[in-house]
């Protein structure tokens, strides 16, 4: 294998459990690189969402740039060719005019079930399911869910995150029509 096919296993788009699996040795940098990758060392969520989340999806986790979290993967899996981070979307800039005087219907503090080895993806879909069009669910988290939260957008719901004081993160979303 060339070192220009090796290369493109780590992109934006690249796949964190295929990636560790490729290169076992950066489970070890990732962890070091933000507490919230710690995670990965968590048998549920390495089987689930290392699977599907990307190292876009998992740079927004760690709240590292993309383009620091690929090139010290690419260093740490002896590349030489670094990766360039051109016209990345930055994060949303205020809350959302749905989030304007908007009342949470029902919430979620995630981190007992995160804590203890589950993941709360069923959970939030059911009671997801179960709310009225346009109310809002939170769901706090230790860490910003983003797999999580592209599928809720998938299904046609609304969502915007934000950081507390206490650096956990509350991510709202508002039921969409028809999902």
């Amino acid at each position: 294998m060339t070192d220009t096919i090796k290369i493109d296993l780590i992109t934006p788009d690249s796949k964190v459990g295929p990636l560790l699996q490729k290169f076992p040795q950066l489970e070890d940098v990732l962890i070091r690189m933000s507490p919230a990758f710690g995670h990965l060392r968590n048998p549920v969520l390495r089987k689930t969402v290392a699977k599907v989340a990307t190292l876009r999806q998992v740079a927004r986790i760690g709240d590292v740039s993309l383009e620091t979290l690929i090139n010290t993967l690419r260093r740490a899996a002896g590349f030489k060719e670094e990766w360039n981070e051109n016209d990345v979307a930055g994060a949303s800039e205020g809350a959302p005019d749905w989030m304007q005087n908007a009342t949470v219907a029902k919430s979620l503090d995630a981190r007992p079930v995160i804590a203890g080895g589950g993941h709360p993806l069923e959970q939030v879909l059911k009671e997801l399911k179960e709310l009225p069009t346009g109310n809002i669910y939170l769901l706090i988290t230790p860490f910003l869910p983003v797999p999580l939260l592209d599928l809720v957008k998938k299904q046609g719901h609304q969502v915007w995150s934000r950081k507390n004081d206490e650096g956990l993160h509350e991510n709202y979303i508002r039921k969409g029509d028809g999902a």
